[in-house]
């Protein structure tokens, strides 16, 4: 099977965690270990969050007395895409010896005129108490939204609309490759009045970009794994309910929070109508039981799945 699997920030570095190396490599090193048994048998795309990669980044930018202006999102996201594009190649490596493994530093095009860029709405960076997150927003001119019950920078994510290197990624797999690419939804750009890419302040969301990319690679799944085990119907209130299946339209009625789980649940949704093939969102330790319909939220076009048997073989 050709599986597009989506880790989330989240899963390489954990809520409340100090950003140190060793922690994320650590992070990377585990995560890897549950996918290993998916790269042995299957073809395999690896796609990554940054979220709190590339908000440290933007404060460290930010702070930094011999920059005349920080360096936008574009520059940011690429430098996340080298920094967990590396930890995950060489874990790769590692954990499938004498398989290829290739990393790729992604642009994904995105419209100039997209309404997003107006609207941000993308949590990058950590969370604050909200005193500092006021302090920080004035100083810096910077846009703060709820994240739970403390604050957290949010910038604006317009819609992936193509990963232009996606025949190149093509190629790999026909090589027998595992890729790495498309990290943190990747680079954002557009194409300018000469026709040439530019890349824009911009953070991309990483599910919408691997459903698009999934899409295009024509793969049997699309796996959203992060921290949580399953999609919650009335999550935060009294009495949360895990939803085990779905289909686009009934996880569609659902409501979900626009900065996380909301995206999670378009991506499946969008991957689901337009291919009719699998979509799961869940927790990277539950990744074999997923497959095999015993964990996660599973969404289908009918609503029914029994298990890896059930995805049509690649290109069939």
């Amino acid at each position: 099977m050709r599986l597009v699997i989506a880790l989330g920030g989240n899963a390489l570095l954990e809520r409340g965690q100090r950003p140190d190396a060793a922690a994320q490599r650590a992070n990377t090193a585990r995560a890897v270990r549950a996918l290993a048994p998916l790269g042995e048998r299957h073809e395999l795309v690896v796609t990554h969050g940054n979220g709190p990669q590339v908000g440290l980044l933007a404060l460290e930018s930010a702070a930094n007395p011999d920059l005349t202006s920080p360096y936008p999102f574009d520059v940011l996201g690429a430098q996340t895409q080298g920094m967990i594009g590396y930890w995950l190649l060489q874990s790769l490596q590692n954990a499938l010896p004498g398989r290829q493994v290739a990393a790729l530093i992604n642009q994904t095009l995105v419209s100039a005129a997209d309404p997003a860029f107006a609207n941000p709405t993308k949590f990058v960076g950590p969370v604050y108490e909200q005193d500092v997150a006021s302090g920080l927003a004035s100083r810096n001119g910077w846009t703060f939204a709820p994240d739970g019950d403390r604050w957290r920078r949010v910038v604006p994510s317009p819609e992936p609309h193509r990963v232009v290197e996606t025949r190149l990624i093509r190629e790999l797999l026909a090589f027998g490759a595992v890729v790495v690419c498309a990290g943190g939804g990747g680079v954002p750009v557009v194409r300018n009045e000469a026709g040439e890419l530019e890349g824009v302040d911009a953070v991309i969301d990483k599910d919408l970009a691997a459903a698009k990319l999934a899409e295009a690679l024509d793969a049997d799944a699309l796996l959203l794994l992060t921290d949580v085990h399953a999609v919650m119907r009335g999550y935060g209130g009294p009495s949360p309910q895990p939803i085990a299946r779905a289909t686009p339209a009934s996880l569609r009625r659902e409501t979900f929070a626009p900065g996380s789980m909301g995206p999670k649940a378009e991506a499946v949704c969008r991957f689901v109508e337009v291919t009719g093939g699998f979509g799961a969102i869940g927790s990277l330790t539950d990744v074999t039981d997923i497959l095999d319909g015993k964990a996660g939220t599973v969404v289908t076009p009918g609503g029914d799945y029994g298990g890896i048997g059930d995805l049509r073989p690649p290109g069939g």
